[in-house]
């Protein structure tokens, strides 16, 4: 049974799709990217989190349709275009290239559909004829806004009352002329030089809020079952898509169940290019393998803050050589076959999906696979792991890594130089021999090349420093 904790409730619940008679179809909508620059490490947090999440409910027998939107029409592409001299559908498309290249790189693979805002120009023109014909919202000179104080609700989601909603007004859609404060722009009148569609109000572009709101109609319907993104979007953007989508349909809920990712800091501070401590997803896997960047996020509860620090990455590639280390030492097959091991896989499985089940609690679940990875050494140190023990270990190791993505997604076996593993050769010639000198030079001459010998029960194995 699948729990989820719902913002909107600020309660664990369990999953059941909106639509009974639609079985275990599910539909998910994730914010995308503004796509005017690099995406940095707080994005790869959310995407990741949530890759996790479909390909496990994927698992278990959800049919899950995910659909993220891309905003590649917005201020901060106009201003962002101006100073590089390029028009801002050209700056959109080359960042959109980029941002798919950066999923492709982290293995982000469950996304069912992109859609560009600009592609749905006419359902969100629909929309904001909705609301202005609803009396939900008003023009004045530079747009048209949507009038907060027409909705009950407004500020359910994040706790706010509407006198604190006013009080957080976003800065993007500031203008003298709106009723209240906290009111949001719908549709913006177009300025010289920029962008626009044409309408009947006049040509201009969309709002931030309205594209999402426009997209998931249009692919959802008016209500569906779970919308993802991260924390900080909780207000106002995702309670602006509750205000005009309850709006419209007056149908309640939008959606279901609402999961917000945490924030992710660097060195305990928020990420800025002013600090120096911006770092894009590009750039990290410049030095590193996504595995280490799925394997740090997703040690993580999903909800929970992360603080990225050079100790912290340090201890996860630490924990990603035990993982390495192990499947190494699963895949020798000379195992011996013992009828009376008593080693069972299924008490690990069932504590593991459990884990997973109670929101997916990855932090717990990885836990559990450690205390395994620690068991199975313990096995082998032993001589006591089976043949099917091992079989057993690697094949619940493949099941979980279709949704994880770092165990053996990517793994590459590190080539070792041929003069190492000619001296390796030629040492265990001489231990058969009892020439343990010859041996022991051997081991040092394999050193000073970077490599370490480990012998085991199993075998010697040979590693790098």
């Amino acid at each position: 049974m699948q729990k989820v904790s719902n913002t909107l409730t600020q309660k664990k619940e369990v999953l059941k799709p909106f639509d009974n008679a639609q079985g275990k179809k599910l539909r998910l909508f994730v914010c995308g990217p503004t796509v005017y620059d690099f995406s940095h490490l707080g994005h790869a947090r959310t995407y990741i989190a949530f890759d996790m999440i479909v390909k496990y409910l994927k698992t278990k027998g959800y049919d899950v349709f995910y659909l993220q939107n891309i905003t590649d029409i917005d201020d901060k592409i106009i201003n962002r275009a101006k100073e590089k001299g390029v028009l801002p559908k050209k700056l959109a498309l080359e960042f959109e290239k980029e941002y798919l290249k950066d999923m492709r790189g982290l293995k982000i693979t469950s996304i069912t559909k992109y859609a560009r805002a600009t592609d749905h120009i006419k359902e969100i023109i629909s929309q904001v004829d909705r609301l202005l014909k609803k009396g939900f919202a008003y023009r004045i000179e530079d747009g048209i806004y949507y009038d907060i104080s027409k909705f009950k609700n407004y500020g359910k989601l994040s706790r706010r009352t509407a006198l604190q909603a006013e009080d957080s007004v976003s800065r993007i859609d500031d203008s003298v002329g709106k009723r209240n404060r906290g009111d949001f722009c719908l549709w913006k009148f177009s300025k010289t030089g920029e962008p626009s569609w044409p309408s009947v109000w006049g040509s201009g572009r969309p709002g931030w809020h309205i594209e999402d709101t426009a997209i998931t109609e249009k692919y959802f319907g008016p209500q569906y079952d779970i919308h993802g993104g991260a924390r900080d979007l909780i207000f106002p953007h995702h309670e602006a898509e509750i205000a005009q989508m309850e709006a419209i349909s007056g149908k309640k809920p939008l959606v279901r169940y609402w999961l917000h990712t945490g924030f992710l800091t660097i060195n305990g501070q928020k990420m800025s290019k002013s600090l120096g401590n911006f770092i894009t997803i590009r750039d990290f896997l410049k030095n590193n393998s996504f595995r280490l960047l799925r394997l740090f996020v997703l040690k993580n509860h999903y909800r929970s803050p992360i603080d990225y620090t050079e100790n912290e990455i340090n201890a996860v590639k630490s924990q990603l050589e035990r993982i390495d280390e192990l499947i190494d030492k699963l895949q020798i097959t000379n195992y011996k076959l013992q009828a009376n091991s008593k080693f069972q896989i299924a008490k690990y499985e069932k504590e593991f999906y459990s884990a997973m089940d109670d929101d997916f609690n990855t932090p717990k679940a990885l836990s559990i696979i450690f205390e395994l990875i620690n068991k199975t050494n313990s096995l082998i140190s032993q001589n006591k792991l089976t043949k099917q023990g091992a079989k057993d270990i690697l094949e619940f190791l493949k099941k979980i890594d279709g949704f994880f993505g770092f165990i053996f997604e990517g793994r590459t076996k590190e080539k070792i130089p041929e003069v190492v593993l000619k001296l390796s050769k030629e040492r265990e010639k001489y231990r058969k021999e009892d020439l343990w000198k010859k041996a022991d030079e051997a081991r040092e001459k394999i050193k000073k090349f970077g490599y370490l010998i480990e012998d085991t029960k199993a075998g010697s194995k040979i590693k790098k420093i």
